[in-house]
């Protein structure tokens, strides 16, 4: 028995250390913005305030365009997933780009409101902030259910439609990053506000790449960087909570505005299956399928899926 005893005992010391040692490995608290921004906030980013939050946008192309491309990214991510598609868009049309409220190095929504709805009057205050009339909405993920939630509120105010794997229907998700699972659990949110494995970080974003190995270091360090902004962590747990899958999909027929619907073959978070969806309620849209991407297109592989938006939008 006492042989079994020290056993046990042996047994709980190493587990407390193995603990102590990944809690020590992994413990990253909230960031101000003023630690991250002059890596992820160089020129042309500018700090905004609209709608009560502080607001990271980058404003770019020639301001004679009479309808700008407006591009709003997905959950987790920020306006730099679309980078490649600015560089090829810029010389010839306006394109704003931002991070949404309690992402990339926005500031969180002071009163803690992550509905769609919410979302929609900053969006609107947006394009009033910076005089524009009519836009090219483009959404990724999260940012294509906002996009098209917006062109039904505010039709008058949307020139186009673009959904890039966009969410909308009720969720039917192949597989899900870690990182979104683990926001989800109510019980572990005091520790993942502490604590933030980089390892978990490249595991979510490859998990969302039909080519993972196209996932590099500076990829990861970005996504795991700005996850780290202060509020962005409880802003997504809210989210979830808030902004359920599905939520008005009954209404997608009702857009009645020239769409392209862009997706990758291999998404599992957001099966192509969504795409033929879309198709089928959104009239006289056109679908562009590329079989060997994921759920972010548009970051994995910028030319191609940009050159599809170019033939688009010169229609």
């Amino acid at each position: 028995m006492k042989r079994l005893g020290r056993l046990l005992l042996g047994v709980a010391g190493v587990t407390l250390l193995a603990i102590a040692l990944f809690i020590g490995l992994n413990w990253a608290p909230d960031r101000p913005r003023s630690e991250l921004e002059a890596r992820w906030a160089a020129p042309p980013s500018q700090f905004v305030r609209i709608d009560g939050v502080s607001v990271h946008l980058r404003d770019q192309g020639p301001r004679s365009d009479a309808e700008p491309i407006v591009l709003l990214h997905g959950t987790s991510a920020s306006l730099h997933t679309w980078e490649g598609w600015v560089a090829a868009l810029s010389s010839q049309r306006r394109v704003i780009s931002l991070d949404l409220p309690g992402f990339g190095l926005s500031g969180a929504f002071a009163d803690g409101d992550y509905r769609i709805d919410r979302y929609n009057r900053f969006l609107l205050a947006v394009l009033d902030h910076l005089q524009v009339r009519r836009a090219v909405l483009v959404g990724n993920s999260f940012g294509g259910q906002l996009a098209w939630r917006f062109a039904l509120a505010q039709p008058a105010r949307s020139a186009r439609l673009v959904l890039v794997d966009a969410a909308g229907y009720p969720r039917n998700a192949e597989s899900i990053p870690l990182g979104f699972r683990l926001a989800q659990v109510p019980m572990l949110a005091p520790l993942m506000s502490r604590l933030l494995p980089r390892r978990m970080i490249e595991v979510s974003v490859r998990n969302v790449y039909g080519e993972p190995d196209k996932v590099d270091d500076e990829l990861v360090e970005r996504y795991y960087q700005l996850t780290l902004h202060e509020g962005n962590r409880q802003a997504l747990r809210q989210r979830f909570v808030q902004a359920p899958s599905g939520e008005a999909h009954e209404r997608i027929g009702e857009l009645k505005l020239p769409t392209l619907i862009l997706w990758g073959g291999r998404d599992r978070l957001i099966p192509p299956d969504n795409a033929e969806r879309f198709l089928r309620d959104i009239e006289g849209s056109r679908l562009v399928l590329f079989e060997a991407l994921g759920h972010v297109p548009q970051e994995e592989d910028p030319l191609r899926t940009v050159a599809a938006l170019q033939r688009f939008l010169a229609d």
